[in-house]
């Protein structure tokens, strides 16, 4: 074989070489998260998905403002912490391109008391610890309607805020928090909205001590999976979610991080 032939040769093979190489290169993902179920969760999908290709770095955030915008800004390929209406709320108020990929856990939210037994426990000029965005804060609203604690204009549904109770017979006084914090006031407060997950990740009080919870009724709040709005069908970020969908140690981290007490979630890509 004549010096070029053997050239082209070792050209070739070199070139199945990388091609070879590449073709089994893990794909990579980061992943933004807040503390508690939401990172526990991603985090077991991540061991399984790096035995199929997927290499995935957690990110943890401690604020719902700046997952958004690690994600808008392309440092994260997926954001796991919010729900749809409040990414409606992030797309109209600053203008992202950004949408749901797929759905994750119903975290239930709840009303706390460490200083009384019952909601009707509550005193007059109380204080109540609700979240401090337009959307949360309107879920929270909700419940201490659904309690008889107050009383809404009609149709603001959850994008209610304080300004929109027009009866408040007990005269409470709303302490306003981000909502991962509101675990921190609950001890500082009548009553408090709260967040299981949040509560289980802090080792506060005992989760299931709530005197009301949301239910099933709120799977519009069920945690989605964000990214970038031309990035929803791609392969290596689907291929992620069908993993978290279908694994047993995902479902486990959650049982884990909700104290294993089905009232506080629940699975909501599973048709109930």
């Amino acid at each position: 074989m004549s010096f070029l032939g053997v050239a082209k040769k070792a050209l070739v093979l070199s070139l199945i070489s990388i091609v070879g190489v590449s073709s089994f290169a893990a794909d990579k993902l980061r992943i933004g998260v807040v503390p508690g179920a939401y990172a526990d969760t991603i985090n077991a999908a991540a061991k399984e998905a790096k035995a199929k290709g997927i290499n995935v770095e957690v990110v943890e955030f401690t604020d719902w403002t700046t997952p958004n915008i690690a994600l808008d800004s392309g440092d994260l390929d997926i954001n796991y912490f919010q729900h749809q209406p409040f990414l409606d709320n992030a797309i109209q108020k600053n203008g992202y391109k950004l949408a749901s990929a797929g759905t994750g856990l119903l975290a239930n939210v709840g009303l706390y008391s460490l200083k009384h037994n019952s909601i009707d426990a509550v005193p007059a000029h109380g204080k109540v610890g609700i979240a401090n965005d337009p959307v949360n804060q309107g879920r929270g609203l909700l419940l201490l309607q659904k309690v008889g604690l107050i009383r809404l204009k009609a149709g603001v549904g959850y994008l209610g805020n304080i300004h929109d109770i027009i009866e408040n017979p007990r005269q409470l006084s709303f302490v306003e928090v981000e909502g991962p914090q509101l675990v921190r006031i609950t001890p500082d407060v009548d009553l408090a909205q709260g967040y299981p997950h949040f509560i289980v990740a802090a080792k506060a009080f005992n989760p299931s001590s709530g005197l009301v919870y949301s239910g099933i009724e709120d799977s519009r709040f069920a945690i989605q999976f964000v990214v970038k709005a031309q990035r929803i069908n791609d392969p290596t970020i689907q291929k992620f979610i069908n993993i978290y969908q279908n694994s047993d140690a995902v479902k486990a981290a959650a049982k884990k991080s909700f104290g294993d007490d089905k009232k506080l979630f629940s699975y909501a890509w599973i048709k109930q």
